[in-house]
């Protein structure tokens, strides 16, 4: 068995989103499947038309026509890579889930490396690191050092091609452009992470769909899922010590305006002002801190009964919702 037809249900799956991407798709497809027949295990590739402008959803219709093993998942409006990954996965059948661009930058017959610690239980992520010169060398670098820093994840490349298990992609959140944490919250899972060697080449036609605008949002969104692995059981942890900190420097300062205002008759009005400051901040800060507490107990709450529910369906033998 190699590549899957319409009635055979697949082992590995390259969940691949597109838009745009008109020109590459042939080439493409046709390189997938000259890859992926020599393999033994079945092999499915779904694409995802993400709200492309061009000519792309004639050409995976033609495609489709064409290759048994291809799968088309259409967007009506782009809904970002995230968006376009969790509908492949939808639709996809194997347990192994390979994330490939359609821009031709990676080549098709690199895939079966990614798969194979898995398949051979080394690993349940594997992450692609780009071999070659790339223009925003410097920004991936930056990035990848702040991630091996902030979490530990002693992999060179984080935001390449990967390939995961299926149970990987249940664990990401449903957030725009948060696929590009999967390695990260995923061994925050306790998922096993290795690295495979991939070659990055030049794209050949359309345009890249990154631009430095994405670098501010990367790092906010980077800050946002290390507080939320960090404090996400735990808000109060955090609050609770900012809180604590605002409140005792409120104190000091009342302290010393107490001190001023009756031992040297000197009064200072900004002093009591910086106190009430402090004070409110503090007790806003632990409010917040409590409020996080009753979100978290519920998130906990609502994760137990999705595993209970999972289990019933497993017991069952249908799908999981």
């Amino acid at each position: 068995m190699s590549l899957a037809d319409r009635d055979t249900q697949a082992e590995v799956s390259v969940l691949v989103p597109a838009k745009d991407e008109a020109e590459n798709l042939p080439e493409f497809v046709r390189q997938c499947a000259a890859a992926l027949a020599s393999e033994p295990y079945a092999c499915e590739v779904v694409i995802v038309n993400d709200g492309s402008e061009d000519e792309t959803g004639a050409v995976l219709e033609r495609l489709a026509g064409e290759y048994a093993f291809l799968r088309v998942v259409t967007h009506r409006a782009c809904r970002g890579i995230a968006d376009a990954l969790r509908s492949a996965a939808e639709r996809a059948s194997g347990r192994t889930f390979v994330f490939y661009p359609a821009d031709l930058q990676f080549l098709p017959s690199e895939i079966a490396s990614l798969v194979a610690p898995i398949r051979d239980g080394q690993a349940d992520i594997v992450t692609g690191t780009k071999q070659g010169t790339y223009e925003k060398a410097f920004v991936s670098g930056v990035y990848n050092r702040l991630c091996r820093w902030l979490f530990g994840i002693r992999v060179t490349d984080l935001n390449a091609v990967k390939a995961y298990r299926r149970e990987v992609a249940e664990v990401v959140p449903a957030r725009p452009d948060w696929h590009r944490f999967m390695v990260i919250i995923g061994a925050a899972d306790g998922f096993r992470v290795t690295e495979r060697p991939v070659t990055l080449r030049p794209r050949l036609a359309g345009r890249s769909k990154f631009g430095l605008g994405r670098i501010p949002v990367g790092m906010l969104d980077l800050l946002s899922v290390w507080f939320q692995l960090r404090f996400g059981r735990k808000p109060l942890l955090f609050f609770g010590l900012s809180g604590s900190m605002l409140l005792l420097l409120g104190l000091l300062t009342g302290v010393v305006a107490f001190v001023l205002r009756f031992g040297f008759g000197y009064g200072f009005r900004p002093l009591l002002y910086l106190v009430l400051v402090l004070v409110l901040g503090g007790l806003a800060l632990f409010g917040v801190g409590f409020l996080g507490e009753l979100l978290a107990a519920m998130r906990e709450e609502v994760r137990a009964l999705q595993r209970a529910v999972d289990r019933l369906a497993d017991r069952r033998g249908g799908p999981r919702p």
